[in-house]
């Protein structure tokens, strides 16, 4: 059943979101609940714990390995928000961090499918988390982590549920290059996370928070 969703500037743990997986040799995209979901967990909300999964151990830790080694996926995205600290300030300054040129983000992803074990007549629920990895020399200055985005040489790769050469994959898991991004202030709007809208992305003077520019996205 085709799924669409919303238009979201601000996408949270619990969210749907859109990922292309790819089973039975068929490539597609599905709208999945972000905070992946172990089939060994009792509850759901386990995967609110599960938003990220760290590049550094995605093959060894139970919750990841076996989606690792065969249920990958790729969650596309505009950009992504980091909050950065500003001396003098108590409250942290929202940055959004996107390609220069406009063009999507291919965050790499892992999903997962669980069923309730207490209502095994509901709908199996299908769940991802975001891999997150050492941040660019762009980001740096923000926070030291950031999600690992592939370049399109590597999505036939990632995306092939038949390619379990782990070792290989894990060298994907990479800083994208930094000269790729640009950042700036955004309002704080951004914090509340029932606002959803498209002015949430606008550059703002950070002292002001007025906006100084709009969104130039393709």
């Amino acid at each position: 059943t085709e799924v669409l969703l919303p238009p979201s500037y601000n996408v949270a743990p619990t969210n749907d979101v859109y990922a292309v997986l790819e089973t039975g040799g068929l490539r597609r995209v599905e709208a999945l609940h972000w905070g992946l979901v172990p089939r060994w967990a009792k509850d759901p909300a386990t995967g609110y714990k599960m938003i990220n999964a760290r590049a550094e151990s995605v093959a060894t830790k139970n919750a990841y390995r076996s989606a690792f080694r065969s249920r990958r996926c790729i969650v596309p995205a505009d950009g992504f928000y980091e909050w950065q600290v500003v001396p003098g300030r108590k409250r942290k300054q929202p940055m959004f961090i996107h390609r220069r040129d406009g063009a999507p983000l291919a965050f790499a992803g892992l999903w997962e499918v669980w069923r309730d074990p207490n209502r095994p007549e509901d709908p199996l629920l299908r769940s991802c988390t975001i891999i997150t990895g050492p941040a660019n020399d762009t980001v740096a200055p923000v926070h030291d982590r950031m999600p690992v985005v592939l370049p399109e040489t590597a999505w036939d790769t990632w995306l092939d549920p038949e390619d379990a050469d782990l070792e290989a994959l894990g060298r994907l898991l990479v800083p994208a290059s930094a000269s790729l991004f640009e950042l700036w202030p955004v309002g704080t709007d951004v914090n509340n996370v029932r606002v959803k809208d498209a002015h949430l992305i606008e550059r703002v003077d950070p002292e002001t928070g007025e906006i100084t520019g709009q969104a130039t996205l393709l």
